[in-house]
């Protein structure tokens, strides 16, 4: 059965391309970036932030929900999105970046991951089809299959097995998303480490599958942004035009710009708001660390010109001093900033694309990088 596809192409420029995916809570335009709620909350802001930054869609977890507070509870409360109070479209991972992070925790076979909870040592198991029942739950309009993602560099067996596995566990939560209630969407994820030929069968065999959407697993997980770039161009052309295409867990600006060059659609990334809660800003001049002591005296904004109030009206001096003392209004701050310009970068490069000026976006965004910051008189 070939799943419908809720995906329309609009322009395109080169490899890169905008579009949107309808979903039963939104329309999300692409390339689109997704805030990570891991827990179902963004930390330090609330969805409204989001929203008003012109977020489409948000990312939540599933391993850390159906521990806490538990899918079956969500459900009865009406699921993630009545539960959170975010009422924009929601994609959920499947837990398979848990299953490398856990390492120490848990075990993995054929069936299943079995883990000890990271909150109370519960035995927990995890397999394909319960990852898609507790996402069917959760209520999310994007679900992922279940895959085994490896922490790169790797040996190549332990790379194609974790491959293989990640195939066999897609066919699997393919069946087990067509047996349930329908109403959202499923993704694929290819794997495959830094092994070209591997990521090349892995792609051709989950478009053999058949999903909804496509993602590339398993990269910005400890190989450099040369190599990544180098998994996508071998992934993206195996992968069929009129379907999206999500890289996870990735990441810069500049990674951002670099792939959606390269075809990718959608991004999700902790980030903006982890930079944030240490003092880094992202702008269109590049990171500022507001720990630094030359921003003490230094009343300007971060950048006078920007639509994001925070980022125009609040001066450096009372960043800096926010970050220095602690202050929670500090990470709420900058995580705001961060995240309205990563929106606003998503947004710009659609808005290029459209005009047939993405080259030219390209170089004046990677000039203004380059130059940096600008310190004070």
């Amino acid at each position: 059965m070939t799943l419908a596809n809720h995906f329309e192409l609009g322009a395109s420029e080169g490899q890169a391309r905008t579009g949107h995916l309808t979903t039963p809570h939104g329309v999300v335009r692409t390339p689109a970036f997704m805030p990570v709620g891991t827990a179902g909350a963004m930390k330090g802001l609330h969805w409204r932030d989001l929203r008003a930054a012109g977020t489409d869609i948000a990312l939540g977890n599933t391993y850390h929900l159906m521990l806490r507070p538990g899918a079956e509870r969500i459900a009865a409360l009406g699921g993630l999105q009545k539960f959170t109070g975010w009422n924009g479209p929601m994609l959920t991972d499947s837990g398979g970046f848990q299953v490398m992070s856990l390492a120490d925790l848990r075990k993995v076979d054929e069936n299943a991951v079995t883990f000890r909870s990271h909150i109370d040592g519960t035995k927990v198991e995890l397999s394909p089809e319960r990852s898609i029942e507790v996402q069917r739950l959760l209520g999310s309009d994007i679900a992922m299959q279940m895959d085994e993602c490896v922490r790169l560099p790797a040996e190549r067996a332990d790379i194609e097995r974790a491959m293989q596995l990640s195939l066999r566990w897609g066919e699997r939560s393919r069946r087990a998303f067509e047996s349930a209630p329908s109403g959202y969407m499923l993704f694929g994820i290819a794997q495959g480490g830094d092994l070209p030929e591997l990521r090349r069968a892995s792609a051709r065999a989950i478009v053999d599958t058949g999903f909804h959407g496509y993602a590339i697993g398993g990269l910005a997980v400890g190989e450099p942004q040369a190599v990544m770039l180098a998994m996508i161009e071998e992934v993206v052309p195996h992968l069929p035009s009129n379907r999206p295409r999500y890289l996870m867990g990735v990441g810069t600006p500049n990674d951002l710009l670099e792939s959606v060059a390269r075809g990718i659609d959608m991004f999700d990334c902790v980030m903006p708001t982890r930079n944030g809660r240490h003092g880094v800003a992202f702008t269109r001049f590049g990171q500022v660390n507001l720990r630094n002591a030359r921003h003490a005296d230094d009343p300007r904004p971060l950048d006078e010109a920007s639509e994001w109030p925070a980022t125009r009206e609040t001066s450096r001096a009372y960043l800096h001093h926010l970050v220095k003392s602690g202050e929670a209004l500090g990470a709420m701050l900058l995580s705001e900033i961060n995240i309205a310009y990563y929106q606003r970068l998503m947004r710009d490069m659609g808005e290029a694309i459209s005009k047939g000026a993405f080259g030219k976006f390209y170089e004046t965004t990677r000039g203004n990088w380059a130059r940096g910051d600008i310190p004070p008189r």
